[in-house]
């Protein structure tokens, strides 16, 4: 008796197979779901899919590809630059109010009102006007009133909080040029240098970077107004250094001086 012989069964598909495109299905799936929940942002999906395509070797055919590489790091560069300037903007706003706050208590009880200290606030900067009356006395240089280094200290308190991008200035100006004096000081230069340089040690021992810290003197130069009162004044200006631009970075910086 012959034996049946077995038919012959078509090759099937490999068992992993089906459980890969379950697994594909699944992930499919998940995906829409949490596309289907997202906020979505058209700027930055542009930016992701411009990044992707590059990455990919999907170039703009037009153009060099050393020219799009160097024009999407400029734009890069461009808005890390953008982010910056605002938070410099935030900063110099913030510290501006904190300090505002500070010099409205020190006017509330000034004897004389018209020697008030005044702020003012430019692009990411902003400039604290301080009557040099209410620091020093007539032709002195030296900080012995309490008061005065209180405040000093109120104003530590909040540089001290600033990013350490921030950079102070102070500025001593004097009124009319027509101090004279055998010792020191001996002039109006002399005078105004001094008073910025003392308000700077004072920074200091209220635990100041002195990094952060620069001295100006214009003496009787560079006057406010025609009243005199007003240009005796020692000025803090707080601005970011990010922000300054070199000039040495400037195009045809050294032919300009050439020309010269």
């Amino acid at each position: 008796m012959a034996k049946n012989k077995c038919p012959e069964c078509p090759k099937c598909l490999p068992g992993w197979l089906v459980q890969f495109g379950d697994l594909m299905s699944l992930l499919l799936t998940f995906f829409i779901l949490l596309l289907s929940m997202a906020v979505m942002d058209k700027k930055k999906v542009e930016e992701y899919f411009d990044i992707m395509r590059k990455a990919m070797g999907f170039l703009d055919k037009t153009a060099d590809v050393r020219e799009q590489t160097d024009e999407h790091s400029n734009n890069k560069s461009n808005s890390d630059s953008d982010d910056n300037m605002t938070a410099a903007e935030e900063g110099v706003e913030e510290a501006s109010n904190e300090i505002k706050e500070i010099v409205e208590m020190a006017n509330d009880t000034a004897a004389d009102q018209s020697q008030v200290m005044q702020i003012t606030k430019g692009k990411n900067e902003f400039v604290l006007d301080i009557p040099s009356t209410i620091m020093f006395k007539p032709g002195e240089y030296k900080i012995d009133n309490p008061a005065s280094k209180r405040f000093i200290a109120k104003i530590a308190r909040v540089i001290r909080t600033m990013p350490q991008t921030f950079s102070i200035e102070i500025i001593g100006y004097t009124d009319n040029g027509a101090f004279k004096s055998d010792k020191i000081p001996r002039d109006d230069w002399d005078l105004s240098a001094l008073r910025a340089i003392e308000v700077v040690k004072e920074l200091i021992k209220n635990r100041i970077d002195p990094a952060q810290l620069k001295v100006s003197a214009f003496a009787s130069y560079h006057p406010k107004s025609e009243v005199a009162s007003d240009n005796r004044r020692v000025e803090m200006r707080f601005f970011s250094e990010n922000i300054q631009s070199d000039i040495l970075n400037e195009e045809n910086f050294f032919d300009r001086l050439e020309e010269k």
